[in-house]
């Protein structure tokens, strides 16, 4: 059962047209509670209908993390195949809102961005980390579960396949300069506080430019990549998600001890 999102988990505020949304979980690196992504979904929906808002820059609080992925705790209540389906078919809905909101969409990343957390600055239109800044997909020696359809598309539009293969399968973070070279970020700067002010630089840019414009290139780009719906994942899902692997995946990192891979 979802619980109710406090403004404190994930906060927002719009001024000037720029609509700051903030991951406000810094004791947990900021990791997703489903309300959060739920409520990160209304925020976008939001943005659709209320023209004031020109942009929407996304960030996470403190300094370690943007943000770490889906809290672990949230697949303990995880007891049929379904609820595996569910929780993907979500994932997509809500990264999909992200992606297709009428306003640009600006992630700052600074620290840690993985997991559900790299797939949210993945859905994002622009990227800007710092030099502290490691994005990955970590999830081949974590919990054993695996990327939805849409986002392996998502993923595959924005680096080439070549490079997702290579991140899930060594499941290693990259640093702040391969991230930019292989165009997971857009632009690197020094710290924390040069992140500031260098997205409120571009939010204040972006934001004075013709909506219009912005909102056709957004479409076009999308019209441009083919994206295979989430049903033709399921299998994949299932097979991931409902095995010993994911089960002993979930122990392991909760107990923090490495997991022992069957392959079943």
């Amino acid at each position: 059962m979802d619980q109710a999102v406090s403004a404190d988990d994930l906060a927002f505020e719009c001024k000037n047209g720029i609509g700051r949304i903030t991951f406000n979980r810094p004791q947990a690196r900021n990791a997703f509670t489903f309300a959060m992504y739920e409520r990160l979904a209304a925020i976008c929906e939001q943005a659709n209908d209320d023209r004031s808002i020109k942009v929407l820059v996304l960030r996470g609080a403190g300094d370690k993390a943007f943000a770490s992925g889906t809290d672990i705790n949230q697949f303990r209540e995880f007891k049929t195949p379904q609820d595996s389906i569910d929780y993907e078919n979500r994932i997509d809905r809500v990264l999909t809102t992200l992606e297709q909101c009428r306003v640009p969409t600006i992630a700052a990343i600074n620290g840690f961005c993985t997991g559900g957390g790299a797939g949210i600055a993945a859905a994002c239109d622009l990227r800007i980390g710092t030099r502290s800044t490691r994005i990955g997909f970590p999830i081949a020696r974590t919990l054993g579960n695996c990327l939805s359809m849409s986002n392996v598309s998502r993923l595959t539009a924005l680096i080439g396949a070549a490079r997702v293969k290579d991140l899930i399968f060594t499941a290693r973070l990259v640093d702040a300069a391969e991230a930019a070279g292989i165009g997971l970020l857009g632009e690197v700067v020094d710290d924390l506080s040069a992140l500031d002010k260098r997205v409120d630089e571009l939010a204040h840019l972006v934001a004075g430019h013709a909506p219009l414009t912005l909102n056709a290139t957004k479409q076009a780009v999308a019209r441009l990549q083919k994206r295979l719906t989430r049903d033709e994942g399921e299998d994949l899902i299932l097979m991931c998600y409902t095995s010993h692997d994911f089960r002993e995946g979930l122990d392991a990192f909760l107990s923090k001890r490495a997991p022992q891979w069957r392959g079943q």
